[in-house]
């Protein structure tokens, strides 16, 4: 892991392990949001540098980034890894999300997802690039958007 960490530049050009993806204008005038699948199915969503969701090819909710801290999924439930620097290493404390906390996260995740899949459905001219360059891209995007639960679940894990 890198000692120092600093925002992506080109997130649409950087993610090539989403094979396909798409980078969205929100009506919030926040940061452009990225959006993208693996090659299995997983799907990764970034709303600027934070907050990031990611899910599992089961729709299941396994990693993300929130108020500057990592989240993963351990055993159902979601821990935060808080980066703590020394002069020789950089350690990562574990800490569980409280039910609040968690219910908070996943609702974000849930208005994250349902709001980007409106601006998809409802306005095409929000899209500013898409790999690969075609409108089927954003098609499988929005079909993916669609296919996760109302309410994400948690995973096991957060490996792949």
């Amino acid at each position: 892991m890198a000692r120092y960490e600093r925002d992506r530049e080109d997130l649409m050009r950087e993610a090539t392990a989403l094979v396909r993806r798409v980078e969205l204008i929100l009506p919030s005038g926040s940061e452009p949001a990225v959006v993208g699948m693996r090659r299995d199915g997983e799907l990764s969503i970034f709303i600027g540098p934070d907050p990031v969701f990611q899910f599992n090819n089961k729709r299941q909710l396994r990693r993300g980034f929130w108020n500057g801290q990592l989240v993963k999924a351990e055993c159902g439930r979601l821990v935060t890894l808080d980066r703590r620097r020394t002069e020789t290493e950089v350690q990562l404390v574990r800490n569980e999300l409280t039910e609040a906390q968690t219910s908070e996260f996943v609702e974000l995740a849930s208005n994250t997802v349902h709001l980007l899949q409106r601006v998809l459905c409802t306005d095409q001219s929000a899209v500013l690039r898409r790999i690969p360059d075609s409108a089927d891209t954003t098609t499988e995007i929005a079909e993916m958007l669609a296919s996760l639960p109302a309410k994400p679940h948690i995973a096991s894990s957060a490996g792949i």
